[in-house]
């Protein structure tokens, strides 16, 4: 009886093997749909600033900062459930406060993600209800992507960054980034100080 050649025997073994059931999983990102834009008003009695936020988003105190409580009640979380995202918002009175160290902190807060960050691009902010400020886009796989400060100068500053509690990744996260962004400006841009007694 004649021996089967080796070759014959592995064009067997590989024929057969394609039979099989199994297939290459290929990796990609969930779908996500997003909520249509709308908005509704922040205008809590006591707080120094009023400005308009997304529908789909939740305006929550923030009560813890390092394990301690904020500086001022005036920080708050715009809070993104489906997406797991959320806008820390805190405020600082500039007559209590150095203007140059608040801008300072800012810039410094945002460039502590340049290890991460591929870019970080800033940009200057005017709105026409006298509020001016600097946002920034930060590239790469950084814990916020977005990020801004704005000021009146005299009395008020506030700083805004978004985060996800998520590994970064900038692939995925992208396009959520890119439409909360919109969010965030939009803020800016309907945002509004108040004085002591309330008034815008």
């Amino acid at each position: 009886m004649k021996s089967i050649p080796h070759y014959f025997l592995l064009l067997w073994m590989l024929a057969t093997s394609c039979n099989s059931g199994y297939t290459i999983k290929q990796q990609g990102y969930y779908k996500i749909n997003f909520p249509s834009r709308e908005y509704q008003v922040f205008d809590k009695p006591g707080y120094p600033y009023t400005f308009e936020y997304p529908v789909y988003g939740m305006v929550v105190q923030d009560t813890s900062f390092f394990e301690d409580r904020p500086e001022n009640p005036y920080w708050i979380n715009i809070e993104f459930p489906q997406f797991n995202g959320k806008i820390y918002l805190s405020y600082k009175e500039v007559d209590r406060n150095d203007l140059n160290k608040l801008i300072n902190d800012a810039f410094n807060l945002t460039y502590k993600h340049s290890t991460k960050a591929t870019e970080i691009q800033d940009s200057l902010m005017q709105t026409p209800k006298g509020v001016a400020g600097v946002f920034f886009k930060v590239g790469g796989n950084a814990a916020t992507a977005n990020q801004f400060f704005v000021t009146d100068s005299v009395n008020h500053f506030l700083r805004g960054a978004l985060y996800f509690d998520a590994t970064p990744n900038e692939d995925s996260l992208e396009i959520v980034n890119d439409f909360l962004q919109i969010d965030m400006k939009h803020l800016i841009n309907t945002l509004q100080w108040k004085n002591a007694s309330g008034e815008k």
